[in-house]
């Protein structure tokens, strides 16, 4: 063992020895009243931490939750949207119907009235 080695491990164990007469200056009263102060704050930080977890679970389990409530909200509101295309493009076929239809009912009503006084409907 070298000299430098040999000191290393005299300090060691004069450091060992003065914590160990520091520890045994302390009354075992003391030191057991602070075993269980870190006793006690141990449990409340477990049960913190317990906490903690469980309500990090049920975030976890809100924001799956959610996710797949807008996915359906965004399927739903992507098939109203082609029903409401359907519609305004239905729609619009009923109203060109409908003005055809409106001016063929015209013409004929031209006619019969042209008929009626004996000359030719006007367009003819």
């Amino acid at each position: 063992m070298s000299a430098c080695m040999r000191k290393r491990s005299w300090i060691f164990t004069g450091l060992l020895l003065a914590a160990g007469f520091t520890q045994a200056q302390v009354p075992v009263e003391d030191r057991s009243r602070a075993v269980q102060q870190g006793q006690y704050r141990a449990g409340i930080a477990h049960r913190e931490l317990n906490q903690a977890r469980y309500d990090a679970k049920l975030a976890e389990q809100d924001v799956l939750n959610l996710r797949d409530a807008h996915a359906a909200a965004q399927q739903h509101a992507d098939q109203r949207k082609r029903e409401l295309e359907e519609a305004q493009k239905a729609l619009a076929a009923a109203r060109a119907r409908l003005s055809a239809a409106q001016q063929a009912y015209d013409r004929e009503v031209a006619a019969v009235d042209a008929a009626h006084r004996g000359s030719a409907p006007p367009g003819k």
